[in-house]
């Protein structure tokens, strides 16, 4: 009974965490999800709001803490730095808003 996770999606990342979120720790979503043939469009959905979250809180986070093309021509190290920092709290906030709720 593998019939979940054929989404066309390029970037599968959010629904294979959300996935495992449901398998793990709300069995009775899951369960009703995949009976009710719903299971795909879920991680679908959640998919997306994900993706688009993620995107939004980076332009943010980007902007808040002034990090430029400037700073990524002057200094790349710092420029790399700031942005997977940036990366990683846009990722945790999507996981905690979306994919573990």
């Amino acid at each position: 009974m593998k019939k979940h996770i054929t989404s066309e999606h390029a970037d599968l990342k959010w629904e294979r965490l959300r996935l495992q979120y449901l398998r793990k720790c709300r069995r009775t979503l899951y369960t009703e999800l995949l009976a009710t043939d719903k299971l795909n469009e879920h991680l679908g959905e959640i998919n997306e709001q994900a993706d688009s979250m993620f995107s939004q809180l980076v332009k943010q986070l980007v902007e808040q803490q002034g990090i430029t093309e400037e700073l990524k021509a002057e200094n790349q190290l710092l420029w790399v730095q700031r942005m997977n920092n940036v990366q990683n709290v846009a990722s945790e906030i999507v996981l905690n808003e979306l994919i573990y709720c």
